[in-house]
């Protein structure tokens, strides 16, 4: 029997998929534990909290925060049959398991089968692309609802552009610098960044400019970008090329579309002795805070949206649970394959981050 309050996570002990874990409970929502490695779902489960900051006491383990004993599934995207059992009364299924090249595909797959909504974090931009070019006219066609990118790379960019629009109907460019105090990669976003690299060409990077995506063989540049206080100018990389040139243009009118990454964090992304992520608070964030300026160009006219807040996983939880709620409860704009800028109302989603993140609008 299906349940409108419980949602399927893909990928659930990984570590965005923990923050999503915690933050659907954290909403009264049930979440149903899916992965290929039943003794990590069943840590996740009974043996500590969002991000291991603390075991669970035995008398919690099948009632109190959980309310009810945690739904445990275990599910491999090579295997469609237990992806089908793994969403069996689930009203939704958020995808958290990258690479979304392998992931995504049999996810919604399954999805469609079960007629119920998907949901990724996918921040690998050619697996956006395959989402968008293969289900469009299908989901569509179904009725289907699918967002990819429903994270910090791709949807809270597309999100801001949506809101610094206003309501020109059209621009001319789209600039989104990410003022990153540090990143602290996970496993799963080197995997998915290798993934990619492999999948466009080693040294190859991509922009979106004249209204397509281009390969470069070249180094991208380096320039200054006019963050606001207190971040200031930095040191960017220019064309740091993020989901951002998918989900902006699938919906926007805009031929330019240009994402920049502080230095600082492009180095700590690259290096291979970077760690990983470590918590700092009872959330299990990290220390990394973020400064995102969006730019909205138009003739010679500039829209501005500038987002605040901490730790880019634990905000993508926030973003895609947000978004799984309004899915469940009727609050969407679009069907068929949307990313969140078209899917929803762009000015009340972001509201509804608050207290997590802020937003401020300059036009």
């Amino acid at each position: 029997m299906r349940s409108d309050r419980t949602v399927a996570v893909f990928g659930a002990y990984g570590h965005t998929g923990r923050f999503v874990v915690a933050e659907l409970r954290a909403r009264g929502l049930r979440p149903v534990l899916v992965g290929r490695d039943p003794d990590k779902l069943k840590a996740l489960a009974y043996g500590t909290n969002a991000h291991g900051t603390g075991a669970r006491r035995t008398e919690d383990r099948a009632a109190g925060a959980y309310g009810t004993a945690p739904d445990i599934r275990t599910a491999s995207a090579d295997d469609p049959a237990s992806v089908d059992r793994a969403l069996t009364g689930a009203a939704a299924v958020i995808n958290c398991a990258g690479p979304f090249a392998t992931t995504a595909a049999p996810v919604i797959e399954a999805a469609l089968r079960a007629g119920i909504p998907y949901l990724d974090v996918a921040a690998e931009i050619e697996a956006n692309l395959d989402t968008f070019a293969h289900y469009a006219e299908r989901a569509h066609e179904s009725q289907a609802l699918i967002v990819p990118a429903m994270a910090f790379f791709g949807g809270f960019g597309d999100l801001l552009a949506t809101v610094a629009m206003g309501d020109w109907t059209a621009a001319d460019e789209v600039h989104i610098a990410y003022g990153l105090s540090s990143w602290h990669p996970t496993a799963g976003t080197r995997t998915a960044g290798a993934v990619s690299r492999e999948r466009r060409g080693a040294g190859r990077r991509i922009r979106y400019t004249a209204g397509r995506l281009e390969h470069r063989d070249d180094a991208p540049p380096t320039l200054e970008w006019p963050f606001p206080e207190p971040l200031g100018p930095r040191t960017v990389i220019g064309e740091f090329t993020m989901a951002d040139v998918v989900t902006v243009p699938s919906h926007l009118t805009v031929p330019e579309v240009r994402t920049y990454m502080t230095a600082e964090a492009a180095r700590d992304l690259s290096s291979p002795d970077t760690p990983a992520p470590a918590a700092v608070d009872g959330r299990g964030r990290s220390d990394q805070t973020f400064l995102v300026d969006v730019a909205v160009r138009s003739g010679g006219a500039e829209r501005r949206a500038v987002a605040r807040g901490q730790d880019i996983y634990a905000v993508t939880a926030s973003l895609v649970v947000e978004a799984a709620e309004r899915v469940l409860t009727g609050r969407t704009r679009a069907v068929g394959v949307a990313s969140a800028g078209r899917m929803f109302d762009a000015p009340d989603f972001l509201r509804a981050l608050s207290p997590h993140i802020s937003v401020e609008l300059f036009t």
